[in-house]
């Protein structure tokens, strides 16, 4: 399987030895390309996401979907990207101006922060820091901030309503989130991404042996509360067009109201992505003991592959909940959360905890 570390070690040295850069100035130009690459790859995700969805979208409602704008309507979300940029950006009177204005950057770089953090393929990871976990909770929780701010903001009353829905939403199911995956850090014995990619080597966690049973039960967990926190169907009531308009972005236009539109289909990717990293062996191919040939086989393809297909499918039955359930009331949404998934994350942990224990 290849190594993407060859590719940085490359760059690493032709700066250094071939052109003689000195250490800062070496350290500043790659610290710009990897920025560089994930803001690229950020925005071409999103564009891909936001066409993926409106096609499978209109094949559970037996439409077409995007047709007109290229070849299949490949390029409507290119076009839509171009037309948001053009929208002017709306002053709100009797708002308040400087938090209106930070609220959206609050929600983009929570969702860049934790995106930066994913381990793509073997070798291709920007930032592996020993307590992964940790900061993936951490960083991804920053969009509260924004959220809670735009509402406040805005000086509008169905955006405080659907600020405050938000608020309750993501505190409460981020506890769930972070309870699945603190049982995966149980068994693993590190927060650091890449070791537990490492140790999924031979069998992914939700197939491994006794201790598959609370992975995977915090699996479908994490999944769940993943959902919740990307507010979307049938967890979207901060959006809840039928009694909010647009919820906590009502007032927001133009390229503003577009980092809540690209953050939120990021975020779906991200929580896909954190689940493929940590229950189903990241960028680690499939391999089944004593099938030596098969597992021959799956090393030859690549390991962004494996990642970004496991995503997919992680995304596809994402938006295969959306479009099938309706939406929940406010009082099913939390009570869910608060008297059936909470409980069942804390026994569901000490469940591994017991197994490790044991084992």
């Amino acid at each position: 399987m290849f190594d993407f570390k060859v590719v940085t070690d490359w760059i690493d040295t032709l700066l250094r030895v071939q052109l003689g850069l000195p250490n800062f100035w070496t350290l500043a130009i790659e610290f710009i390309l990897v920025g560089v690459a994930f803001l690229a790859a950020y925005a071409v995700l999103a564009l891909i996401l936001i066409y993926v969805e409106r096609k499978i979208c209109a094949f559970f409602q037996c439409r077409i979907g995007p047709n007109r704008v290229g070849k299949w309507g490949i390029l409507q979300s290119i076009a839509d990207m171009i037309k948001i940029l053009l929208k002017e950006i709306i002053s709100i009177d009797r708002s308040d101006k400087v938090l209106f204005v930070l609220a959206p950057f609050f929600v983009i770089m929570g969702s860049i922060l934790t995106f930066a953090a994913l381990p793509f393929g073997k070798g291709l990871h920007a930032i592996d820091f020993n307590i992964g976990v940790f900061y993936l909770i951490a960083v991804s929780s920053l969009g509260i901030i924004g959220i809670l701010l735009a509402g406040w903001s805005s000086n509008n009353k169905y955006t405080l309503i659907g600020a405050m829905r938000s608020g309750a939403q993501l505190v409460s199911y981020e506890l769930s989130a972070a309870l699945a995956l603190m049982t995966v850090v149980v068994f693993a014995g590190t927060m650091q991404l890449s070791q537990i990619v490492e140790k999924q080597a031979e069998v992914w966690n939700i197939f491994n042996g006794i201790a598959a049973i609370p992975a995977f039960i915090a699996f479908v967990i994490y999944l769940i509360a993943g959902h919740a926190e990307t507010n979307r169907g049938p967890f979207d009531l901060p959006e809840a067009e039928s009694e909010l308009t647009a919820g906590y972005h009502t007032e927001y236009s133009g390229i503003t109201f577009g980092f809540y539109y690209l953050a939120e289909y990021m975020n779906m990717f991200i929580v896909a992505a954190i689940a493929t990293t940590v229950f189903l062996g990241g960028w680690q191919p499939l391999h089944i003991s004593g099938w030596e040939g098969f597992n021959q086989v799956m090393d030859y393809i690549p390991s962004v592959v494996w990642f970004f297909g496991k995503t997919a499918v992680c995304i596809f039955f994402a938006l295969w909940v959306r479009w099938t359930f309706p939406r929940l009331r406010i009082d099913q949404l939390l009570k869910f959360e608060w008297k059936i998934l909470m409980p069942i994350s804390l026994i569901n942990l000490l469940l591994m905890a017991l197994v490790v224990t044991l084992l």
